[in-house]
């Protein structure tokens, strides 16, 4: 058997993976990382970059359609080439996997091991029955697949999950997605607006990044006349019928059960964690009744099992933290710096929660969310909430659709965080979890500058009405006299 040897050992080369490996090298070049799965990031590949791609071409047809109310007609039908469609979203996918797969040259090939490594003890891997590797510290960075529930196993080849969805060929006619989560609420949308007949169903009254159910509910309303979303659809595959998925669900107006059948049944209800062929509970790791071990958020070390912090680091979509990749870089170089250093382990702050789906409108968390707000603080959480129905750039723009609730603490007036629904949420999301990162208080927030036309005016609004609910400051009383029309 061949025998390797190296300080720090990086398994996976997805973000976080890819991120440790830089950082560790930083302090040592005694650094190996191993690849155990398909070239090229989850994000590059299968996640953030190609589902953009499609909401992109998907956003493109639906102003084409909805162009009138600004004057502008177009002759004949908006036709939309699905085939073109899919062809320019694996290209331009693509090129991104290039670009990280290019960014991996830099690392020599005596560091580069291509294989599943499995724990043959605290400090020892294993590469088939020929390889063993042993290293002063680990870095399980081995990202997350999608969950398939056994009961969805009956569609066969007509099930497809956000790992397989952009490797067809041409757009389908008909989809059942199953689980209202960022994934299936961005890819259903986009689906119904290139034309796609789209049902969305969720089980438990959940949707997209949101955790408030007055958020919730607008949204729902808002989605529903576009296609057809059950955040509680009580939705199942009953059969598959030639090349067909037959669905029984109750439908969310009349009460009735209904089957249809549709061309794919689109499985986006979660992702499970990588770590069923690393054999964890040889690696002496203290693990969850998930076979999961606990990680201190902060240097991303596991917890052994007599009860300290050792050697063993994971970072990444593999803790099922916050699976998104600006979280999964920071854990990757926070892990490989600690990892990299051996001695001296530091503990890293952590960003203010910022979870974003790109729907439209634009759907955003910033902070912990409603649900754990309230658990926290109870009666000293102050709430304030502002529609876009009548905002005033939002009008112009024809995208007045959306709804914003901002939460303060009493007492204090700190800014707690939102939740939104909004058109160009995206921006706003990012001042607010700036404003939160920075633990800034409503008063001072509203020191800030607001320029006139736009569609932070309405966040003006509902700091205005929050700082009133905190006793700090009273809400506006005539919008237009004290900052213009439309604010």
């Amino acid at each position: 058997m061949q025998e390797h040897r190296f300080e720090v050992a990086v398994i996976g080369a997805g973000s976080a993976g890819l991120a440790a490996w830089q950082a560790a090298s930083n302090h040592t070049d005694s650094v190996a990382l191993i690849e155990g799965g398909t070239p090229g990031t989850t994000c590059a590949r299968v996640g953030c970059m190609p589902s953009k791609l499609l909401i992109a071409a998907a956003n493109a047809a639906h102003q084409a359609r909805h162009a009138a109310p600004f004057g502008v007609r177009l002759d004949g039908e908006v036709r939309v080439d699905g085939e073109a469609v899919m062809t320019r979203v694996r290209q331009e996918r693509d090129r991104f996997v290039g670009h990280v797969l290019e960014s991996m040259d830099s690392i020599p090939d005596s560091c580069r091991y291509k294989g599943m490594a499995r724990f043959e003890d605290a400090h020892t891997l294993l590469f088939g029955d020929d390889i063993r590797l042993t290293a002063g510290r680990i870095v399980i960075a081995t990202g997350s697949r999608p969950v398939i529930p056994e009961p969805f196993e009956i569609a066969g080849d007509r099930l497809v999950t956000s790992d397989t969805v952009f490797e067809w060929r041409t757009l389908p006619e008909s989809v059942a997605v199953f689980g209202p989560g960022t994934t299936g609420l961005e890819l259903a949308q986009a689906l119904a607006r290139l034309g796609v007949r789209v049902r969305l169903f969720g089980q438990h009254g959940s949707l997209g990044v949101l955790t408030d159910d007055k958020v919730i509910a607008q949204c729902e309303r808002l989605f529903n006349e576009e296609f057809y979303l059950d955040t509680r659809g009580n939705a199942e595959i009953v059969e598959r019928h030639g090349d067909q998925v037959r669905v029984r669900f109750t439908d969310r107006r009349s009460s009735e059960s209904m089957t249809e059948s549709f061309d794919h049944a689109l499985i986006a209800t979660g992702r499970q964690p990588n770590v069923d062929r690393l054999e964890l509970p040889r690696a002496g790791l203290a693990l969850d009744e998930r076979g999961m071990p606990e990680v201190d958020r902060h240097t991303l070390r596991c917890r052994n099992g007599n009860g300290e912090f050792g050697h063993i680091y994971m970072a990444g979509d593999v803790d099922n933290d916050t699976p998104v990749l600006h979280e999964a870089t920071d854990e990757g170089n926070i892990a490989g710096d600690n990892a990299g250093r051996g001695k001296g382990v530091y503990a890293a702050p952590r960003r203010s929660p910022l979870s974003i789906a790109f729907c439209e409108p634009q759907m955003a968390r910033v902070g912990p969310g409603h649900a754990a707000l309230a658990e926290q603080y109870g009666d000293r959480l102050s709430v304030s909430e502002f529609s876009y129905e009548n905002q005033g750039r939002a009008r112009i723009m024809a995208a007045n659709r959306g709804y914003l609730r901002l939460y303060g603490e009493y007492g204090s007036g700190r800014f707690l965080g939102a939740e939104l629904c909004a058109p160009a949420g995206e921006h706003l999301a990012h001042l607010l979890a700036w404003a939160h990162q920075q633990a800034l208080s409503v008063p001072e927030m509203l020191g800030m500058p607001f320029y006139h036309p736009t569609l932070e005016e309405g966040l003006q609004t509902a700091l205005r009405e929050l700082s009133a609910r905190l006793l700090l400051k009273p809400a506006m009383g005539n919008q237009c006299m004290e900052c213009g029309p439309g604010a």
